[in-house]
């Protein structure tokens, strides 16, 4: 598969609410990068990190606009979306929506790095009201 390729499909995945699916398209090495520059490394730890962030925001989705690719590098440029559901909550709070690029470093027919740029301050009105 292509860089670009691989990219969608874990795109697909995300949109899926898959983390298995996404740990089968990581290095073993991945690292997953948010908008804020923390820094999570490894496919099993990244994997968690999946889980549980789809739990906190339920129906999560990346509407893709654009793709740029250069080599190895993709970007998709688009919208990220989802609700909110604070820990021990039955269902969603309410939805959010904010413009987001993502970045995909691809080695080897999969995903090496996942870099996230989007303005995280929807979700974290959405979470304040619940603290």
């Amino acid at each position: 598969m292509s860089p670009l390729q691989v990219t969608k499909a874990f795109v697909d995945r995300i949109n899926a609410g898959d983390a298995a699916g996404l740990a089968a398209l990581m290095t073993d090495d991945h690292r997953f990068i948010d908008s804020l520059g923390n820094v999570v490394a490894g496919r099993e730890t990244m994997k968690n990190g999946w889980v549980g962030y789809f739990k906190m925001v339920p129906g999560y989705h990346l509407a893709a606009e654009q793709w740029l690719f250069d080599g190895v590098v993709v970007v998709m440029l688009g919208t990220a979306s989802g609700g909110h559901c604070p820990e021990g909550a039955a269902e969603s709070i309410g939805n959010w929506s904010t413009p987001a690029a993502c970045r995909a470093v691809v080695r080897d027919e999969l995903v090496a790095e996942w870099r996230v740029y989007a303005d995280n301050e929807p979700i974290r009105r959405l979470m304040r009201t619940t603290a």
